[in-house]
Formats: structure tokens, C-alpha cells, sequence
């Protein structure tokens, strides 16, 4: 399954002065997966450590952290000698271990030609004292995932994907719109994690990608518990299990006491930072004005909170697979919950981390999606049908007169003047959009 961050860890390994490399993300998404892959075929030696698997690794970090000794006994570990020219070292589950995180450092600055790669799907939630992190001294990437490209390429339509990716901003033939429609609206039944998919591609059962996706969801509440005291993993999962029915509200505004009676910001706070620091959501504030920078505007007490991938959103809200045969049940179930959730992972995978939206001071009319691209302000609308009223949208363009002004939808390619709607299926070429028409 071809992911596009095989080409970030290309481009990682030619680095003159690399760091190690910190792969994060949720559990299920693809990390070891991709790493595996990378290190198969991109090294002569490749060398794998988990420290969930295997607690005798622990012992080797225990007594020192240097990295010319850390090698000798990792050598010895696995009977194979660990150069620093041909070879990858990956510490999976590095989290079980802090003295390994904490060795990242030392690897960087005394033995800097080693290739090593680190990641672990808890790692912003277990790492909780400063010192223990090497700051400064390694590099990051974040695995969601697949994207709507990446999901159209697992279905070996690499053609389709190419054509997107590289054909200018043009009204499609109908044929190929109706064909990306159809994907499309299978995508927001299956999201985007690799097991699910690559399931559903050998088997066309959605039934059995279903069950996988229940599985993870569980996968994920045990470790609620495994990772928190007994109070704290109850919080984590009232919040987690609200948000779907937050989302399928008209107003997605994430509420308190919708999560339990008279409920306060204090007591479940630290609830949504587990939850985030984990990869399993995403927080989208309100902008109290449209400036740059637009963090700058953001309303820390007024947020939206999406799910990390619709197909886990689909299970829990237990959308109907009937619906992907449908063309309008599926982009209008639960008030498009669906549908504003796909765009924000869209938006997150495109790299645009600070994601806002914005409400209009009189009455209720508000942009789903505001980011920042470089110099340019971007407002998204997203609508779930045919719906072509554009009251935030206009709102937004009267008051702040943005060079452009994007709506998607499960419409075709139109462009009128600033305005541009995109189609759903087209928001991963955003960035690529933007820049054509500056």
C-alpha cells in the first residue's frame, strides 16, 4: 500500500545532517507498516526494536546512554553487526521505554551518522516529564490515515489519482466526476485506515471492514484504561463518546453538558488533551477575527472536536454500509457530520495543523474551515448536499475580502469570479489549487 510519507522518510534518509526521526501517530495507522517497508527496501541491514514485545530490551538503556556502547549491545542482541552506513535501527513502542527517547539525544550528538528511527502510537500521552524528551534533536512525522489520493492508489487506481493530482483546475467530464463520486463516497464509509481498507479490497465485504473498525475502536478505549487512573479513563471515554453525537448536531460546537449534566471545562479539559495527544482528534478553535497570524485570533473557550477518521466515526454513529450505494443519504446522514469530518482530516493530512473556523457576530451563519496558506487566508464552506446557499460564505467575503473564497461539495469543478467550488474529492490538491491561482 503506497503512502505518501514514504517519500518524506526518502527524503529524511538523504539529509546531510539528519536527526533521528520521531514517526507519530495513532494506533492502526500505518507506522510500523511503512517503516518496515522503508527499511526492507531502502537499507542493506535493516534492525527492528519493540519495547512492548520485549521487556529484556530495557536493560540495555538502563545503566548508560551511550551511544557507541548501545550499539555494541544491540550488535550482540541480534548476532548482527549495526554499521553506520548501511543500516536503519527502529525503536518501535519507544514509549514503554523512556531512557531510549532520552538516547535519541546522545545518538544525535555523538554518533550522528546512525540512521534511527522512533515512533510509538502513545507517545505525546506517556511522555510526561520535559527532561526526559530530547528537544531540539530530532525531527518529526505525523502518519494519519490515507488520504482520499493514498485511497484511490490502494484500489490500484493510480491512473485516476495521477490524473487529479496533475490536471488543472477544470470542470470534469461528468464520467470521471460520477466514477470520483462513487470512490469517494465508499472512502467516507471505510476511511482510511490501512487494515480496513486493504480488507475491504480483498474481501468487498463491508461487514468484515466493519468488525475491523470495532476492533480498533476498542483497541483504543482499552488503552483508556491502560494508560490512566480509573477516573481519568472514565472522563476520556464520556468525551470520546460524545463527540460523534456532538457532530451530528446542526450547531457542532463541542459542549460540555453534552457530555454529562452541569459538566465544566476543568473537569474534562485534561480529557481532550489526552485525546489529542493521543492522534485520535482534532481540535478546530473559533477565530475571534480573520488576521494574520490567525493564531494569533484563536478562542481557546469555543472549539469544534473531529475524529481522526470517518470510517471510525461511521462505526461509532453505526452508519449503514447501504448508504454507500446511495448518492444523497450519505453526504446528508447526521446533518453531513460525516462529511465536515472527512474535510477536516483532509485538511490536517495537507499539513495545515492550525485549523480554525469562523462564526458570523449576528445571527448563526459561520465558514466551516478557515487555514492559512503561506501569505493567503483561506475560507472553506463545506456542504454535504446540493445545498448552494452560501450565507457564511458571503458574510466572510464581504467582511474580510479574501483573494479567494472555497466551497466544497459533492458538485463539479465551478468557478465564478473569487468563487470556487471544489468537489470533495479534489480538497487534497488544495495547496497545489492555491498556489496555481496566486
Amino acid at each position: 500500500m503506497k503512502r505518501i510519507a514514504y517519500h518524506q522518510l526518502i527524503e529524511w534518509k538523504n539529509k546531510d545532517n539528519k536527526k533521528p526521526l520521531i514517526v507519530q501517530g495513532a494506533r492502526q495507522v500505518g507506522k510500523t507498516w511503512l517503516i518496515n517497508e522503508f527499511g526492507e527496501n531502502e537499507y542493506k541491514n535493516y534492525f527492528r526494536f519493540n519495547f512492548e514485545e520485549d521487556n529484556q530490551l530495557h536493560s540495555i538503556f538502563e545503566n548508560t546512554l551511550d551511544p557507541k556502547i548501545l550499539i555494541e549491545k544491540l550488535s550482540l542482541y541480534t548476532n548482527r553487526k549495526i554499521d553506520e552506513k548501511n543500516s536503519l535501527i527502529f525503536f518501535d513502542e519507544i514509549q514503554a521505554c523512556p531512557k531510549a527517547i532520552t538516547s535519541l539525544k546522545y545518538f544525535y550528538e555523538k554518533s550522528p551518522n546512525f540512521h534511527i528511527i522512533a515512533a510509538g502510537s502513545l507517545l505525546g500521552v506517556r511522555v510526561n516529564k520535559p527532561s526526559s524528551f530530547p528537544v531540539g534533536k530530532v525531527n518529526f512525522l505525523d502518519l494519519y490515515p490515507l488520504n482520499f489520493y493514498e485511497f484511490l492508489i490502494a484500489f490500484g487506481q493510480d491512473l485516476l489519482a495521477s490524473y487529479l493530482e496533475n490536471s488543472s483546475l477544470a470542470t470534469l467530464d461528468l464520467y470521471l466526476h460520477e466514477r470520483l463520486t462513487e470512490f469517494y463516497k465508499l472512502h467516507l464509509y471505510l476511511g482510511g485506515m490501512p487494515e480496513v481498507v486493504q480488507d475491504y479490497i480483498v474481501n468487498k465485504n463491508p461487514v468484515s471492514a466493519r468488525k475491523i473498525q470495532l476492533d480498533i475502536l476498542e483497541s483504543y478505549q482499552n488503552d483508556f484504561s491502560k494508560y490512566n487512573t480509573p477516573l481519568q479513563a472514565i472522563k476520556i471515554l464520556e468525551v470520546w463518546e460524545a463527540i460523534p453525537y456532538q457532530l451530528a448536531k446542526e450547531n457542532k460546537k463541542f459542549k460540555y453538558s453534552d457530555v454529562k449534566d452541569k459538566a465544566r471545562a476543568s473537569s474534562y479539559d485534561s480529557a481532550i488533551y489526552w485525546l489529542k495527544q493521543a492522534g485520535l482528534i482534532h481540535i478546530v478553535n473559533q477565530i475571534r477575527d480573520v488576521k494574520l497570524p490567525l493564531a494569533g485570533y484563536k478562542d481557546v473557550d469555543n472549539f469544534k472536536l473531529y475524529m481522526l477518521d470517518t470510517g471510525i466515526l461511521g462505526a461509532m454513529l453505526q452508519i449503514s454500509s447501504n448508504l454507500v450505494i446511495d448518492p444523497i443519504a450519505l453526504f446528508k446522514e447526521y446533518n453531513g457530520a460525516l462529511v465536515e469530518n472527512y474535510v477536516c482530516c483532509e485538511l490536517v493530512k495537507l499539513t495545515y495543523k492550525d485549523i480554525y473556523y469562523w462564526k458570523y457576530e449576528r445571527g448563526s451563519a459561520e465558514v466551516d474551515f478557515v487555514v492559512q496558506n503561506d501569505h493567503l487566508i483561506i475560507p472553506i464552506e463545506v456542504k454535504s448536499g446540493t445545498n448552494k446557499n452560501t450565507t457564511g460564505l458571503r458574510n466572510f467575503e464581504a467582511k474580510y475580502k479574501p483573494k479567494r473564497v472555497f466551497r466544497t461539495s459533492p458538485k463539479n469543478v465551478h468557478i465564478s469570479d473569487s468563487f470556487i467550488n471544489l468537489p470533495l474529492y479534489l480538497l487534497f490538491s488544495l495547496p497545489k489549487i492555491v498556489k496555481e491561482l496566486d
